[in-house]
């Protein structure tokens, strides 16, 4: 009798994806794989090859840009995991429609160009860049490089010598310089510099790190989100995607100068961050925030080889997958699910199935 209830108890689980799933380790891969279908079915949109923000009421008929810096980045490492597949194109695709040529210098706006113009960030710039380097590194092709270079020169137009440097967080009203420009901002002139040696993006990186962490770095390596101009009154908020830029540029400055000084705080900023962040099991509800923290991990992890600082990670993921799941498998802390969500938690498991 025992043996045919533990049969039939076998069979329900196996007859079950979501029970499998929960039952089993983790699949990273599939995951990806399924968080990606989901995002063609629910969120895509293939006649006019735009997104929708979220699988409910929105308050435009297309995404902000914001969620697709997400998910050109969520892509580019589901292509590390799927060489012979392709990811990015189709946001890649979606991305050019929010494209503004307006002086000083070509850009991504916040919504569609055909809408007329709008505000341009400078952070979703860096954020497509950043994808686009690395998708450079990954496959030499060079309309990658070139349009990083092109968004590169773009975000130099926020910078200014008010406040003694920095770049500020949005063109048309240039009163905070953020963390979540400037930390940016370091990674794309280090991996600029790194490909093709040109002395002046070293001395942008420099020049910004040096001013972000004498502006906007707490004593415990936690980084605040921003000074307000005039007066430099300070925004003392704490976001993991923060904190994340910089840990990474910490351990880029450490590849590229061997100077032990990045290593050591990157070590730090490591340490202060899981246990900023990290708390009773958990971290923050925004995913894309704490996947950006995760790259500065992982770069981390290139120097030292050191897998057991991922663990908070993958316990947290964990956790979103068992408890933050819907029946239709879409992922995020709330009822109406976002595509920037989808985006991070794919990017999310696309690394740790690389780090495992």
């Amino acid at each position: 009798m025992k043996k045919c209830i533990l049969i039939v108890i076998l069979l329900h689980v196996m007859s079950c994806p979501r029970l499998l799933a929960q039952s089993s380790k983790p699949d990273y891969k599939g995951r990806v794989d399924l968080i990606h279908k989901n995002v063609n079915a629910v969120f895509h949109k293939p006649q006019s090859g735009l997104y929708l923000e979220t699988n409910g009421k929105n308050d435009k008929p297309f995404s902000f840009l914001w969620p697709l810096c997400a998910l050109i980045q969520a892509a580019n490492e589901a292509e590390v995991l799927n060489p012979e597949r392709e990811f990015m194109k189709p946001v890649l695709n979606a991305i050019s429609q929010y494209y503004n040529t307006n002086p000083p210098a070509p850009g991504y706006q916040a919504y569609l160009s055909k809408d007329g113009n709008d505000s341009r960030f400078y952070d979703d710039n860096q954020w497509i860049a950043i994808a686009l380097l690395d998708a450079y590194n990954r496959t030499g092709e060079k309309s990658y490089l070139s349009k990083a270079e092109e968004l590169c020169r773009f975000m130099m137009t926020g910078y200014d010598d008010k406040s003694g440097g920095g770049l500020s967080w949005k063109e048309d009203e240039k009163n905070t310089k953020n963390t979540c420009s400037n930390g940016p901002g370091i990674l794309i002139a280090l991996q600029l510099y790194k490909i093709t040696k040109k002395k002046e993006y070293l001395t942008t990186a420099l020049d910004l790190y040096q001013w972000t962490n004498k502006h906007l770095r707490d004593s415990d390596g936690i980084y605040w989100d921003a000074i307000k101009i005039p007066g430099m009154k300070l925004d003392s908020a704490k976001y993991s995607y923060n904190t994340g830029t910089m840990l990474q540029s910490n351990a880029l400055l450490y590849q590229i100068t061997k100077d032990k000084k990045y290593l050591d705080e990157a070590i730090f900023i490591s340490k202060s961050a899981e246990r900023f962040f990290f708390k009773k099991g958990r971290l923050p509800d925004h995913y894309w925030f704490n996947v950006v923290l995760l790259r500065g991990y992982e770069e981390l992890y290139k120097i030292d080889q050191k897998k057991e600082r991922f663990q908070f990670f993958i316990t947290d993921a964990e956790r979103i997958w068992k408890e933050e799941r819907d029946e239709s498998n879409l992922l995020g802390p709330k009822s109406k699910k976002g595509l920037i969500d989808q985006a991070a938690m794919m990017e999310m498991y696309a690394r740790l199935a690389r780090l495992k």
